[in-house]
């Protein structure tokens, strides 16, 4: 019997004009975590297709046990014991848990479904998993979380022995991150084969046996996960060397831009108070749910404070709507880029002109030559990969979306670039990317908030780390003083006066 319980061989996917797989290699043996990495555009999302049967490959061979096989769709990959679980689950909101698992191989006997037979089972399930929701709960009433632990459910209902799980912890707090972990070193237990694909290196150290890298739609090699360095994966997820990842300029700080006083907003945070100089990156961090979009949201106009003083420049300004925040220079870019930053349906220049159309008309006619030539300049400006301004944003990977967020903010007169969440779901290449856009911004004497809950972004890019925990500020760090330790201190503390530490 073949050491591998799936592998493929030179399998080669070819679209029109793009060649999404070439020559691509893979083996996974049985209870094997094995991650699979790379930048987005590296072939990944086509390879799953490949495996569950959604596109046939176009050249190579795929074996199961080693026998050689062919599907013809994705019914014949989950007969055959292969399930994927994605980052966003494609549920049904309105069925039940129940009915989410069952659906597609439900327990029927003589033409009748026996519910009460898939209600015991789908409660074992749940138990295995050590859920805390019910068979009968509506699925649309659970966290993303808990819709991820029905989807690998409903993989276990179906006899899933292969399970590819794809960006799984995108969406996910620290702590479901670790419940996710807990699940997945489970499945590994009970001998299921698990494909993990993560931009993420913590998922990757924490689970996996090994990690197998794709770059530019090829394999490039497959490595001990234990052995290799965080520099050696990046280079070879990228094809070049990033000596330094956090390319956090020196800038000599300039006068005070921006100053929050005792804002407050009933439910979601209070009295917080903080300032940002020009050239100065600061941090804002803590758990998910701490507050810390939504203190941006109200400095933003988005939602109205209870009270509190906002200050620019030393002068107090009244913002009651977004409208008023970009007319002192304080823009957001915000956590969900697709929903709130963008519109998708829309070219890339016109997605960065939207703020400020009618600088390109007079007397309600457009200069549509000038609005495309400024789009065009400050999309060259972020680096943005893209064949054409017209080209719909909804064609670009996700770090070069977040570039046309940033080029949309740079249209305005801007002061103050609050930027939430700038490098969720992006890989390591246009992460960097990102950073160094960042760092660009700070030498030309933008102030910057940057609000983010992954550890090293915000110790590698921040000046002064600010740290907020239940709608508090519970500590302020230095950049020399910051450490991932007392980050998560001041995090889980439960108020400032547990501290002994406010903030100034």
């Amino acid at each position: 019997m073949s050491e591998y319980v799936l592998e493929l061989k030179g399998v080669t996917k070819i679209f029109p004009g793009v060649k999404a797989l070439d020559q691509v290699q893979f083996k996974l043996k049985k209870g094997e975590i094995h991650a699979l990495m790379g930048e987005n555009g590296a072939g990944k999302s086509t390879f799953i297709k490949v495996i569950t049967g959604v596109h046939r490959a176009d050249a190579g061979e795929l074996f199961l046990d080693g026998k050689n096989v062919e599907f013809k769709g994705p019914k014949e990959a989950q007969s055959a014991g292969i399930a994927a679980v994605y980052q966003h689950p494609t549920s049904y909101p309105d069925l039940t848990v129940t009915e989410n698992i069952f659906m597609g191989h439900e327990i029927v006997k003589n033409g009748v479904l026996q519910w009460k037979q898939m209600n015991r089972a789908a409660g074992q399930l749940l138990k295995e998993l050590s859920a805390d929701f019910n068979p009968d709960d509506e699925m649309g009433s659970l966290s993303v979380a808990r819709q991820q632990m029905v989807e690998i459910a409903k993989a276990l209902s179906a006899q899933a022995r292969i399970m590819i799980l794809d960006e799984p912890t995108a969406a996910l707090t620290k702590n479901e991150s670790e419940d996710l972990y807990r699940i997945v070193d489970k499945l590994k237990s009970a001998g299921v084969s698990i494909i993990f694909i993560s931009h993420r290196f913590e998922d990757m150290y924490r689970l996996a046996d090994r990690v197998t890298v794709f770059r530019d739609s090829r394999y490039v090699g497959t490595y001990e996960a234990d052995s290799i360095t965080n520099a050696e994966l990046i280079k070879a997820m990228v094809g070049r060397e990033i000596k330094d990842l956090f390319p956090k300029p020196h800038v000599a700080l300039g006068p005070e831009v921006l100053r929050v006083e005792n804002l407050s907003r009933t439910g979601y945070f209070k009295d917080i108070s903080f300032s940002v100089h020009q050239g100065e990156i600061l941090g804002l961090t803590g758990l998910v749910g701490a507050g810390r979009t939504e203190v941006a949201e109200s400095v933003c106009g988005i939602t109205k404070p209870d009270s509190g003083s906002i200050y620019v420049e030393g002068r107090r300004v009244t913002i009651k709507h977004p409208s008023d925040a970009m007319k002192e220079g304080i823009v957001l870019l915000p956590e969900d880029r697709q929903k709130e930053g963008l519109i998708l349906d829309w070219g890339l220049g016109r997605n960065v002109t939207l703020p400020v159309l009618g600088n390109y008309a007079k007397y309600g006619v457009a200069n549509e030559k000038m609005e495309q030539e400024t789009a065009k300049r400050l999309l060259e400006e972020v680096d943005t990969k893209a064949v054409s301004i017209f080209d719909p944003v909804s064609s670009l990977s996700g770090g070069n979306q977040q570039k046309v967020v940033v080029a949309k903010a740079l249209s305005q007169e801007m002061k103050v670039v609050i930027m939430d969440e700038p490098t969720k779901g992006v890989d390591v290449g246009a992460k960097a990317e990102i950073y160094q856009i960042m760092g660009d911004l700070a030498r030309k004497g933008y102030a910057i908030v940057l609000i983010s809950s992954e550890m090293p972004e915000i110790l590698g890019m921040s000046d002064r780390i600010l740290v907020m925990c239940s709608g508090r500020l519970s500590g302020e760090l230095s950049r020399e003083e910051a450490t991932q330790e007392s980050i998560l201190q001041y995090a889980m503390e439960k108020s400032e006066k547990d501290t002994g530490k406010g903030v100034q």
